[in-house]
């Protein structure tokens, strides 16, 4: 993470939910850029619409036009946002409406201060890369923040897989599929099914079997510069941050790496991942802080 100078001067607002509390942050976000005579720009894939000013516009355009992109709702939306907009290149600020909120880490309650401390210029930049998959080789990619998965598609039902790391052969396996995640997806999907929690400063990829039908098996952690290859034996299917499923055939070769580009998330200057370890996945309940005076 690196601290950052500069001031931003127009602003996108970006949600994939419709909401009357996603609403009520969105006006007060124009009440804010307006008095801050910043430029505020609506972009048509958005599902929040200003009521009288302001036009909507074309993705492209916002990302010509706009300094930040600020994506308000939960994960959910600043996954949709780093994909539309952050792969380009352009910074992104989460609002949390959702609940674990690991990406979009500004409550509503301190929304004004922690918003005008940002668009002056104190802020933390946090750098995550994505993963890009292509399946046979083909030119056409989808990209993810959070994970790859390749899965059976059924409850209880297994798939056999080869897995490769640079070529060189890793396993075969039988399980109801594998997950590939980034450092960010680490506290996504990928926790759910017991992975490890990856830092985000550590540039590695975690590949992880789901219920595999072997108790030796464990979680690989190898490099971010990693060309990871996933060979199915039979029909299954893959998605993309749970967005995207296609199918996949019989020794399809399904090829995952990391993009060039990176998501320039934007924290502010109090952000702590450690504390929003604490918070989110309650690390420490039960057990009193001894910072605290305790009076008996």
């Amino acid at each position: 993470m690196v601290n950052k100078v500069k001031k931003f001067h127009s602003i996108a607002l970006y949600s994939s939910k419709k909401s009357k509390r996603a609403n009520q942050i969105f006006v007060q976000l124009i009440e804010i850029a307006e008095n801050l005579k910043l430029k505020v720009i609506y972009p048509n894939s958005s599902s929040l619409i200003p009521s009288k000013k302001g036009r909507l516009v074309s993705d492209t355009y916002v990302k010509n036009n706009a300094d930040i992109v600020i994506a308000i709702g939960g994960d959910g939306t600043l996954l949709s946002c780093s994909r539309k907009f952050g792969l380009e290149g352009l910074p992104i600020l989460g609002i949390n409406l959702g609940n674990l909120g690991f990406l979009n880490d500004i409550d509503p309650t301190s929304l004004t201060d922690n918003l005008l401390e940002i668009l002056k210029g104190n802020y933390i930049v946090d750098k995550r890369f994505f993963l890009e998959t292509s399946i046979n080789k083909t030119k056409s990619k989808d990209v993810a923040l959070n994970e790859v998965v390749i899965h059976s598609g059924s409850i209880a039902q297994l798939i056999e897989f080869e897995v490769y790391v640079d070529e060189t052969f890793v396993y075969r396996q039988k399980a109801d599929g594998i997950i590939i995640n980034t450092p960010t997806g680490s506290t996504a999907y990928a926790l759910s099914g017991h992975g490890p929690i990856i830092h985000p400063e550590v540039n590695a990829i975690s590949l992880l079997p789901m219920f595999p039908h072997s108790l030796n098996t464990r979680p690989l952690i190898v490099d971010e510069s990693a060309r990871i290859s996933v060979i199915p034996s039979k029909k299954s299917f893959i998605s993309y941050d749970s967005h995207t499923k296609k199918i996949l055939n019989k020794n399809d070769i399904v090829e995952i790496k990391k993009t060039a580009s990176k998501l320039n998330l934007i924290h502010p200057l109090n952000h702590d991942f450690y504390s929003a370890c604490r918070n989110k996945l309650g690390w420490s309940l039960g057990i009193p802080n001894k910072n605290e005076t305790v009076n008996k």
